[in-house]
């Protein structure tokens, strides 16, 4: 297939095709490549880098940089293990390389080259609807029989006076920092801030994080005050409820003014790193000329993920959904099944896992429990803690618990982890609640000893606990013994 350049014929300009997908982040590619394997006609538009946020900014320089990070830390806490703690030598740069050496070896399966391979013709730039059935892109007009638009989000930037004339990291910048960093500030306490937060303060830096609200607020409080502990135990300061009045400064010394009750009070860094909140990237898409509604600062979607122009579906974080990168990739699936095969598939973003990659990690998925009362009255409540596993002890990975909830009948509603592993311990919970299973199944399987998976199965059986106590079960078995 001929690569698009700007010396191709005007007859080549009108694209008519089965999909026309804006935005190459992880849920355009991923339904990119499936549609294009199943022979339609696939022209993918992105105006910036191929792999999107994830790639890019995202899940793959975030998880490595928290792995260098690990190994730091694994070097000053070896003595309890009978190995010597050092304290290790970080070379900045040298973590960034790896951070780049990472996502090299990755980006291949989100290059031009790959999807040009495929079948797919990919587009450098920006596109924009013109009508209810034409983007345009550079000097293309692309009319298709289904648009996708997959265009993700940006980091919100909070109007903070004085911020706009200081320099800052965002997550689109901030894995490109090659320097230590004497004294981080964080401008935010959820997934991304608190991530950051304990990777540079492993890598040597002070850290200081400040929200508004609470740390980790939409998580389960239980579970959540967990991780807290451990951040503060490694030195990371959390500040809650706090109110910035302004920032100012410059390169290597920032000043980030309060307001408390007394007296202003100055924080003084060496670097800002803004982690407020994403939004959908909306705007400049000429959606008001598509006929597509958006509401609350994302595109409307119905179960189905099909926008108010029938011929427009919007997935991952375009439409406001939970940000992460397996649900754009589950939405690519939901408009594949609805367009090809005509299956009325929906959404299920309620059964998605979402993950804290910090140490400990915190995992959930369903509902809160607050939601399950409400909804199921009572439920029951089961609890094991890590320290009462072998592996744990083992690892010296004792802090954290795991928590179900599940429906007076064993329905299984929610799990959340918080503890070692817990990003690969809550998928069978995922298999689980997308099953339908009952608490009983998560008690018959057979779990390798000594292995953190067990913390799974020891819970299970909490739906059980007061089974050997039962009167009438205790008279059955009476009745038995004396039977021989």
């Amino acid at each position: 297939m001929p690569k698009d350049t700007a010396e191709q014929t005007p007859q080549s300009q009108n694209i008519e095709t089965d999909f026309c997908i804006i935005g190459a982040g992880a849920g355009g590619l991923a339904l990119a490549t499936a549609a294009a394997a199943f022979g339609q006609r696939v022209v993918l538009i992105e105006k910036h880098k191929m792999g999107g946020d994830n790639l890019n900014y995202g899940g793959i320089p975030s998880k490595a940089l928290l792995v260098a990070a690990k190994r730091a830390y694994a070097m000053r806490t070896a003595s309890p293990f009978g190995v010597r703690g050092v304290e290790p030598l970080i070379d900045q740069a040298a973590v960034n390389q790896y951070i780049e050496d990472v996502t090299a070896k990755i980006s291949p399966n989100a290059s031009v080259e790959r999807l040009t391979g495929l079948g797919i013709r990919v587009i450098s730039a920006t596109a924009k609807f013109i009508d209810r059935s034409t983007v345009a892109a550079g000097d293309y007009r692309i009319s298709a029989r289904r648009f996708v638009i997959a265009t993700g989000s940006s980091p919100v930037i909070p109007p903070i006076p004085g911020l706009a004339d200081v320099p800052y990291f965002t997550n689109e910048t901030i894995f490109a920092n090659k320097a230590l960093i004497p004294h981080l500030v964080i401008i935010g306490a959820g997934t991304t801030g608190l991530e950051m937060a304990q990777a540079y303060r492993r890598l040597g830096s002070r850290v200081t994080v400040l929200d508004n609200a609470h740390a980790l607020g939409d998580e389960d409080p239980e579970l959540a005050v967990v991780l807290l502990t451990r951040l503060s135990r490694e030195g990371i300061v959390i500040r809650e409820g706090a109110r910035i009045k302004g920032v100012s400064g410059g390169n290597g010394k920032i000043a980030v003014e309060l307001q408390t009750d007394g007296a202003p009070e100055i924080i003084e860094a060496t670097a800002l790193l803004v982690a407020a909140g994403r939004k959908a990237n909306v705007a400049d898409l000429g959606l008001d000329a598509a006929g597509v509604k958006v509401a609350q600062n994302a595109i409307k979607v119905n179960g189905g993920l099909r926008t108010t122009n029938s011929r427009i579906y919007a997935i991952g974080d375009a439409t406001g959904a939970p940000r992460y990168a397996h649900i754009a990739g589950e939405h690519a699936e939901v408009v594949l099944r609805r367009s090809l095969f005509r299956w009325p598939a929906r959404t299920k973003d309620r059964l998605a896992p979402r993950v804290v990659f910090t140490d400990p990690e915190l995992a959930t998925i369903g509902l809160s429990e607050t939601e399950a009362r409400v909804k199921f009255g009572r439920i029951n409540v089961l609890r094991w803690p890590y320290h009462e596993n072998d592996r744990a002890e083992i690892e010296h990975e004792t802090d954290g618990h795991i928590k179900i909830t599940t429906s007076k009948r064993g329905k299984i509603l929610s799990v959340g982890i918080v503890g070692a592993g817990a990003s690969e311990l809550i998928q069978m919970w995922s298999l689980a609640i997308s099953q339908d299973l009952n608490i009983k199944a998560m008690t018959e399987w057979i779990s390798p000893y000594p292995t953190f998976s067990e913390i799974n199965k020891k819970a299970a059986f909490r739906y059980f606990a007061t089974t050997p106590s039962n009167p009438f079960l205790r008279k059955v078995i009476a009745l038995l013994a004396k039977l021989g």
